[in-house]
């Protein structure tokens, strides 16, 4: 009776699996220069991390690809695609955070020239960092894609989001059901790692997370 009842909650999660994988290196990263929703294109390194990665990645069989339709997320998913065969999906709403004047500034020149509004986005506080979005509207635009292509997957099917630190971070928090003052305690993703987001009876579980390489520093907007 309890490998049975045990089978009913596996069945009643229908097995699916969400990857959510930062994209490559940029040149921004490496100057840690707030990206935001700027289009800036991989690095050579870049390149290479999504190419390793999506070596590790492919393993999983993925069922479907899903990205922002930025340039470094979306050559990052390039080359999934390359080894697995699948069409990429591209949604803008997959974009890092627009943030504004924070964009193409430095992380020293941010703390210089807006102090206060960075500490408080660090303590959780809901903050239009450089005028642009809050980290829930981030959510709100993508958790939704994420769970429409989830809900096409078959039984145990895994989908590969391909997006941006705050995005994923955010958008974890959100499927988790965390309160949005607690997502910061996700921690940020190293270029080209990604977290597994798990389906079971109760919903989603995290898996894993910074998976895909050996302690990096993260470099980006989400630091």
């Amino acid at each position: 009776m309890n490998g049975g009842d045990s089978s009913k909650r596996r069945d009643s999660g229908r097995g699916r699996r969400v990857v959510l994988w930062r994209h490559g290196q940029t040149a921004w990263n490496l100057e840690r220069r707030f990206q935001g929703s700027t289009d800036i294109e991989l690095t050579e390194t870049g390149i290479a991390q999504a190419r390793r990665a999506a070596r590790l990645l492919a393993s999983l069989r993925p069922d479907a690809i899903v990205a922002s339709d930025l340039k470094r997320a979306a050559a990052t998913a390039g080359e999934l695609a390359a080894v697995t065969g699948c069409d990429v999906s591209y949604d803008a709403a997959l974009r890092e955070t627009y943030a504004g004047a924070w964009q193409g500034l430095t992380h020293d020149e941010i703390i210089a020239r807006y102090g206060e509004q960075y500490a408080a986005w660090k303590r959780g506080e809901p903050v239009r960092r450089g005028g642009g979005e809050l980290e829930t509207e981030v959510a709100d635009r993508a958790a939704p894609v994420v769970l429409h292509h989830a809900e096409k997957l078959p039984d145990n099917g895994t989908l590969v989001m391909v997006s941006h630190g705050g995005t994923i971070r955010t958008t974890i928090g959100r499927l988790l059901g965390l309160d949005s003052h607690h997502w910061e305690s996700l921690g940020g993703l190293s270029n080209c790692c990604w977290s597994v987001l798990g389906e079971g009876a109760r919903g989603w579980r995290l898996l894993e997370h910074n998976a895909g390489t050996l302690p990096e520093p993260v470099l980006g907007d989400d630091d």
